[in-house]
């Protein structure tokens, strides 16, 4: 005969509890984010005003074509290093907020884990005799997919790893070749 568990009610407390706080986790990570973009944004937006009034100013000062055609340059080379620092910085900020939702997940992942695991054995004490074989092949099927995701984590976690890296050395590379061809077209 089946023992109910009389604890159900709170259970489902508890669980609604955890749900409730890791939807606020996640929409923090989430705003915070969108903060630091939006800050991004706005320190970008007022430091191209700058760097346009100065622009102006610089070309009021040209004399001759050759200073115009260094000018452009100065200016093209400026501007390509503003973008990647901003591209980069943006990046670094998307990097960060997935990092922290990738670690959200995972702990809820565990956390869920290990419920199951504890339902399931709760459900062997209270099951019937002989049912104890398919208790055991749900929890092998629970560890098995514990196992798997674990090692999806790991894999997309090299594969940011990777990209993040290629990221900044394509940034780099960028930056090098847009100073030596400024160099070139001005000498």
């Amino acid at each position: 005969m089946f023992n109910i568990n009389t604890n159900v009610p709170e259970q489902f407390n508890e669980l609604a509890t955890s749900n409730i706080e890791t939807a606020m986790r996640l929409s923090k990570i989430a705003l915070e984010g969108a903060e630091r973009i939006f800050r991004i944004n706005l320190e970008l937006t007022k430091q191209a005003l700058e760097d346009q009034a100065g622009n102006v100013q610089a070309l009021t000062s040209v004399k001759d074509l050759q200073d115009a055609v260094a000018l452009r340059n100065k200016l093209a080379e400026t501007q390509s290093e503003s973008l990647m620092g901003y591209s980069r910085t943006l990046y670094e900020v998307t990097s960060q907020t997935q990092a922290e939702l990738s670690k959200l997940f995972e702990e809820r992942l565990g956390v869920f884990n290990k419920g199951m695991v504890a339902a399931m054995d709760n459900a062997a004490k209270n099951a019937p005799a002989g049912a104890d074989v398919a208790v055991q092949a749900m929890k092998s099927t629970v560890a098995a997919t514990a196992a798997a995701v674990d090692s999806m984590t790991k894999a997309a976690k090299q594969v940011a790893d990777f990209a993040d890296a290629s990221v900044k050395a394509a940034t780099t590379a960028t930056a090098d070749a847009v100073k030596t061809a400024a160099k070139k077209a001005s000498a």
